[in-house]
């Protein structure tokens, strides 16, 4: 009997012994490849109505609807091929088309995962203030990172030795880091501004001797207009290293107003005080703290009026010290007393 004749015969034998094994693991693997052909659609629907990624079932879609078809049916065929224990050599075959195929595809998944938990913080941020420009550059740092463990375990799995090629792609990693350090830690540090929130566009924050209200947080710098209109440009490393005072945050602004009083007596400290707290008092966006004597000298009572503004607007919070100040002129001029000085302790400024 020809040699050819032999094989067929032995195939057909081994088909004949394993037919229910194939036919239940072609039931599986068909259900299998359903399951994810469906996943994959749903993922697409769920990109399409949301693509800048939004929220985390934007994610998720976003990484199902990467799936391929190659992955689906090579993980099918691996499927059969358990169930069916097919010669080694087969067996084999199927076993690398099923590393290399899961290998690519985990890169593929781990990649849209990671953009899109970016993506998301972007557009939380309402993207043109944050680092959506640099997603591309993001993009390809990632594919380089996860492919290269791809290919890394592929080769494990092809019985490569990878040692030496670890140890190459570190070398060059550490090359490249040193040799591109202040580009790549104003990245990250823009990376950790977008995750940690220290501010966000629109926030007007101080450090050292800067205030300015944030324009744009870039791949790099960190871009603000500073209250006296000029733009301050800061590289993101450098900016997380100052102690940065975020102005937008606070529910109120502390407002201290120094004034003298001429002295007539000193029956008439507590009418002082009680005509600058109603003075603040009057004011809805104001809440009297404390007014307190400080001192007397060259003939006049000198008190501490300290209130809080709860006014997010540099104009209001101006606008709400002028009004106190002249409350409290009217009604000590009403008890027969005169305000001989007013002055005050500037606040820290408030956002635009």
């Amino acid at each position: 009997m020809p040699a050819s004749m032999k094989r067929l015969d032995k195939m057909l034998g081994w088909f004949a012994a394993n037919l229910d094994a194939l036919l239940l693991g072609a039931i599986v693997a068909a259900v299998l490849v359903a399951i994810m052909l469906v996943l994959r659609q749903v993922g697409r629907r769920i990109t399409a109505r949301d693509p800048h990624c939004t929220s985390w079932k934007s994610v998720i879609g976003r990484v199902l609807a990467k799936t391929s078809l190659g992955f689906m049916v090579v993980a099918a065929l691996e499927i059969v091929a358990n169930y069916a224990e097919p010669p080694a050599k087969i067996g084999r075959l199927f076993e690398i088309a099923f590393v290399v195929a899961a290998s690519l595809q985990g890169a593929v998944w781990g990649r849209e995962l990671v953009i899109g938990l970016i993506s998301r913080k972007v557009a939380e941020d309402n993207g043109g203030g944050t680092i959506g420009n640099a997603m591309a550059i993001i993009r390809v740092l990632v594919s380089v990172a996860l492919f290269a463990i791809a290919i890394i375990l592929i080769l494990q799995n092809l019985g490569v030795n990878v040692t030496a090629l670890v140890a190459g792609l570190g070398i060059g990693g550490i090359a490249i880091g040193l040799a591109a350090q202040g580009i790549f830690s104003d990245l990250f540090a823009a990376l950790a501004i977008l995750f940690d929130k220290p501010f966000r566009r629109g926030d007007t924050i101080r450090y050292d001797n800067s205030t300015g209200t944030v324009e744009r947080i870039g791949l790099k710098t960190t871009r603000l207009r500073a209250l006296t209109g000029e733009q301050l440009i800061m590289a993101n490393t450098k900016l997380l290293e100052r102690e940065i005072h975020n102005l937008a945050q606070a529910e109120s602004r502390r407002m201290t107003v120094l004034f003298a009083v001429a002295a007539t007596g000193s029956d008439k400290l507590d009418t002082i005080a009680d005509l600058a707290s109603q003075a603040v008092r009057d004011n809805k966006d104001c809440r009297l703290v404390r007014c307190t004597l400080t001192g007397i000298g060259s003939g006049a009572f000198g008190h501490e009026l300290v209130y809080d503004d709860r006014s997010g607007d540099n104009d209001r919070i101006a606008r709400n010290r002028s009004d106190i100040i002249r409350s409290l002129m009217t009604r000590l001029e009403a008890a027969g007393m005169e305000l001989q000085r007013a002055s005050d302790i500037q606040p820290p400024l408030a956002p635009f």
